[in-house]
């Protein structure tokens, strides 16, 4: 530690000239060096946080013009050795010093100045020493971590080893990716930390991580530490390693994923209709062996600004790193594609949690994805649709197209609430949902139904639930009349009266078919229209 002037003072050299203090101002300041001389004016000599050793000619002389030459060139503390001299200060210089705000020391009894300069500077230099010493030994612990292609969690424990203080690492929303707690508990560190980390009112000290403008998260030790300096100085090493590390993961995690996506290019292209061959690189590219491979889709919301192609192709880079980061973390394996904006096929290997369903656990993952993609800061409407199980990878990508139209039909869906969806979960429903813009739907269903819908709204009839009960229960005029609390004959007359309106034969198949999607059109309009604007 560098000395203060206090320390100085303290020194036993400077102890046996009998030291008397007259300017306390300034005596825990650090001491940057030494200097000794008799001259009037330092000025030109000195650069700030000097320690000034006299005889005090210059100080008797003109005491005030002195101490306010030494206060101009940054000096902390003026030293005047007496010595056996008969000359004494003037009785004011104590208090000069201290409105200027330096120390001043007198020494009583003859001292040599080389001996105490010897000793400062001995001080000073093995704190220099100490700090490079300390550097080199930072520098190497963290280039050597690097080498070992160390997980963030080694990177924040190796930080918070080297200065014995606890360290979080956090994201910029404030989630805690790694903490190395020292001399306290976790639960401790953490205790309302997100809003004692956005507060940001206690004395933390925090280094940014990831290159100027890109940063990506911070690095905390959370409360003033012993050794201010040396704390800032591994942070920065410690942001600079995960700043490498973010780097090297991305570029590992970009080669893997340039190579699952060529793979599933392959077998949809016909480039590979070997099913042993595909299975093998499925296998050589991380995919688990054995049991049943699922095809899957994750279709994000539209990027806010379709005319930027750079901000595209980094938000569908960041959605898919959050599906495969969230497949790994939950103890699966899959192969991985951008199939388009917005939209992630992957060809998934479950493993089952003892106890668990595919059904669980397809839903446990499906919202792990949610999660991690609003993470991103993606808040658009994600839907995940799974396609059938297949024994060969091969299948399980050409189930890939199946997925991804489902994950396009659930997508325009308004009242979809379960986690992921199947092919039977969408169906005819779906499919009109999809098309439920074009105008050639909204034509037909008008024209299928409008003779009904206009005698419905002048006479206030209800024959439009008779004709959706009709259709609903396929015909069954029995049921139908029980459901409606209406006579046969009133059920049969209504009918006909619904027949001579629309002009066709209720009984006829294709007529009912018809008229079905035409009501499902009807209502998917009435839900669209009550559903609140994006």
């Amino acid at each position: 530690m560098i000395p203060t002037v206090r320390d100085i003072v303290s020194l036993p050299v400077v102890q046996a000239g009998e030291p008397e203090v007259l300017s306390a101002q300034q005596l825990d300041r650090p001491v940057r060096w030494v200097h000794v001389s008799d001259m009037p004016d330092l000025a030109g000599l000195l650069q700030g946080g000097e320690l000034v050793l006299t005889t005090g000619a210059a100080l008797r002389d003109a005491p005030r013009d002195y101490l306010r030459r030494m206060h101009r060139a940054g000096v902390v503390g003026v030293v005047v050795e007496l010595g056996t001299r008969i000359e004494s200060l003037p009785d004011s210089v104590g208090k000069m010093a201290q409105t200027l705000g330096l120390a001043l020391v007198v020494l009583h009894r003859q001292t040599k100045f080389v001996e105490v300069t010897e000793a400062v500077h001995r001080l000073i230099v093995a704190d220099q020493y100490e700090e490079l010493e300390f550097a080199h030994r930072t520098h190497k612990t963290f280039t050597e971590l690097s080498m070992k292609r160390p997980s963030m969690a080694d990177i924040v424990r190796a930080a918070a080893e080297m200065i014995d203080e606890s360290v979080v690492l956090e994201d910029l929303s404030r989630q805690v990716l790694a903490i190395s707690p020292r001399n306290e508990p976790a639960t401790t560190v953490l205790a309302d930390w997100q809003q004692r980390s956005r507060a940001m009112t206690e004395p933390w000290v925090t280094t940014a991580v990831g290159p100027r403008a890109e940063e990506w998260g911070r690095l905390i030790v959370p409360h003033a530490p012993a050794a201010p300096d040396k704390t800032k100085m591994v942070l920065e090493r410690a942001a600079q390693a995960l700043a490498l590390h973010r780097m090297a993961e991305r570029g590992r995690t970009g080669l893997e994923h340039q190579a699952q996506s060529g793979l599933i290019d392959d077998v949809l292209g016909g480039r590979i209709d070997d099913d042993r061959e595909a299975d093998a690189r499925a296998l050589a590219l991380g995919l688990r062996a054995g049991g049943t491979y699922l095809p899957a889709t994750v279709r994000v919301g539209a990027p806010p600004d379709r005319l930027d192609p750079v901000g595209t192709q980094r938000r569908n880079i960041r959605i898919l790193d959050a599906v495969t980061h969230s497949v790994k973390a939950q103890g699966h394996s899959a192969i991985c594609s951008i199939r388009r904006d917005g939209e992630i096929g992957l060809v998934l290997a479950l493993n089952p949690r003892r106890g668990s369903s595919t059904e669980v656990t397809l839903s446990r993952l499906a919202e792990g994805w949610r999660e991690a993609i609003a993470r991103g800061g993606d808040a658009d409407k994600v839907v995940v649709a799974v396609g059938g199980g297949a024994g060969a990878f091969a299948d399980a990508v050409h189930g890939l197209r199946e997925a991804a139209h489902v994950a396009e039909v659930a997508a325009s869906m308004p009242d979809l609430t379960r986690p992921f969806v199947r092919a039977s979960d969408v169906r005819l429903r779906g499919l009109i949902t999809l098309l439920l813009d074009d105008p050639r739907v909204q034509m037909f269903a008008e024209t299928e139904l409008k003779s009904v819908l206009i005698h419905d709204a002048d006479q206030g009839s209800d024959d439009l639930v008779v004709l959706r009960g009709y259709l609903e229960l396929a015909g069954n005029k029995s049921a139908l009349a029980k459901r409606l609390h209406m006579s046969r004959p009133a059920l049969y007359g209504r009918l006909a009266s619904i027949e001579r309106r629309l002009g066709v034969n209720l009984d006829d198949g294709e007529s009912m078919t018809s008229l079905h999607v035409a009501l499902l059109v009807l209502d998917a309009q009435r839900s669209a229209a009550a559903q609140p604007p994006r």
